[in-house]
């Protein structure tokens, strides 16, 4: 009995060290490919018809505003007034009808004076992987500009560079390391996850009819 609890000991060891470090592989691996297409300045992001913002929410469970979703929406704001794109899929998460990210980023766009016709609402962004291959297929973008901060962007523009996307990211502000720390641990596991996508083919939730983009 104590050489089988021994054994089985041991397998799990192993597995636990084979785990961890294959999440730091898939961590350096997707910000080594994706770091020259990040920026956090305008003026190296090309111009590109059409960027888009990845969704969060409004506000935290405390009901306190989201610095996540304010700064995102500030840098789209900066990106189409610098005359570097000139439309925005809103992409998001509206599986109930109290939550509706697509929607809160529109009205939030449109303060900043944004006009409503250049903004597109995509409320299947359930995951970023939907969010960049909606994109595409339902889009019909190949070349975009992701915004979000830039954990996050780091993943988006990996993930659309596989899927056939000339993508580049536009880093918004990210927030204070210890407000964000639960935000950054998950992101070690999504970025991990992204492999998992790729080797079992996993597609977006939802397909569609096609939007027309001008």
């Amino acid at each position: 009995m104590k050489k089988t609890i021994k054994i089985l000991f041991k397998i799990f060891l192993l597995l636990s060290v084979a785990g961890i470090i294959f999440i730091a592989w898939a961590n350096y691996s997707i910000k080594r490919q994706s770091n020259a297409y990040v920026t956090n300045y305008l003026e190296e992001i090309p111009q590109t018809k059409t960027a888009i913002l990845l969704g969060t929410s409004k506000t935290l469970s405390n009901g306190f505003p989201n610095a996540y979703f304010t700064n995102r929406i500030k840098a789209a704001a900066d990106l189409y007034k610098s005359k570097r794109i000139q439309y925005i899929i809103v992409s998001g998460d509206n599986r109930r009808k109290d939550y509706n990210e697509p929607e809160d980023m529109q009205l939030a766009l449109m303060e900043y004076g944004i006009p409503k016709d250049k903004i597109f609402l995509d409320f299947a962004g359930f995951r970023t992987l939907d969010s960049v291959v909606r994109a595409k297929e339902i889009f019909g973008q190949k070349k975009l500009i992701v915004i979000s901060q830039k954990f996050h962007n780091e993943r988006a523009v990996f993930l659309a560079r596989q899927n056939g996307i000339d993508a580049f990211g536009y880093n918004a502000a990210d927030v204070n390391k210890y407000a964000g720390l639960k935000t950054n641990l998950r992101e070690y596991l999504a970025k991990t996850k992204v492999y998992w996508d790729l080797i079992f083919g996993v597609e977006p939730k939802y397909g569609g009819e096609k939007i027309l983009i001008p």
